[in-house]
């Protein structure tokens, strides 16, 4: 039985469950939401998540949201044993601190800087930009570091399925990720290498892009 996923393309949260459904070979029954029209205030939505983010999963009449909760029970489920989620305590740890680093620095800082500007028209705020490119330097050093070529390790892991969700998006916000070499080319590998990357990530990429624009054109009018 295909799992329900309540999701929008565009976001990176939602693009992180996408990649990792498409490592594990998990099929999904795609429940698109439209947040800016409300979706996800709807009352059957609110009775599965009273929380109302996307994503949000139904497997089997259990609802699960949080995008890293929702990857490793998918992980957990699906793909025990594999690389994913490595169970050697040590690499599992490290897969660990790069899911959190994601969650509680890079994503933040790099909403924190721009979704003003695109959602309420601020101008770009000089001290977020350069604690965004802080945060892009550790993720350089972190891969610097990495006994491989992946972000914890010599193999992919939920670590570079969470990080690409976030660099593609920064990417596609049009800041310049080449200052941070390790970085730009570890994103080069990971769109190569990541199971169904295009169609996971590389859509949602393009419908982010679209928005922007638009979102851009009404903010200069």
């Amino acid at each position: 039985m295909a799992i329900d996923l309540y999701y929008t393309p565009g976001s990176a949260p939602c693009r992180l469950v996408l990649l990792v459904a498409a490592a594990l070979n998990v099929e999904l029954n795609h429940k698109l939401l439209n947040l800016r029209a409300g979706d996800q205030l709807a009352p059957d939505y609110l009775k599965i998540n009273p929380q109302h983010t996307v994503p949000t999963i139904v497997d089997d009449g259990f609802a699960l949201w949080e995008s890293r909760a929702i990857s490793r029970y998918l992980v957990t489920k699906y793909g025990e044993g594999g690389d994913l989620y490595p169970d050697d305590l040590h690499a599992r740890a490290v897969v660990d601190q790069r899911l959190d680093f994601d969650l509680g620095t890079l994503y933040p800082r790099f909403a924190q800087y721009f979704y003003p500007q695109i959602f309420a028209g601020a101008q770009p705020d000089e001290g977020l930009y350069k604690k965004l490119g802080e945060a892009l330097g550790f993720l350089d050093s972190f891969l610097d570091s990495s006994p491989g070529e992946y972000a914890a390790g010599p193999k992919l892991t939920l670590a570079d399925l969470s990080l690409v969700a976030t660099v593609s998006t920064i990417d596609a916000a049009g800041i310049n990720l080449k200052p941070y070499l390790n970085v730009a080319k570890w994103f080069e590998l990971v769109k190569n290498t990541a199971p169904g990357y295009q169609k996971a990530n590389g859509e949602g990429i393009d419908m982010f892009k679209e928005l922007i624009a638009k979102l851009k054109g009404k903010t200069e009018l």
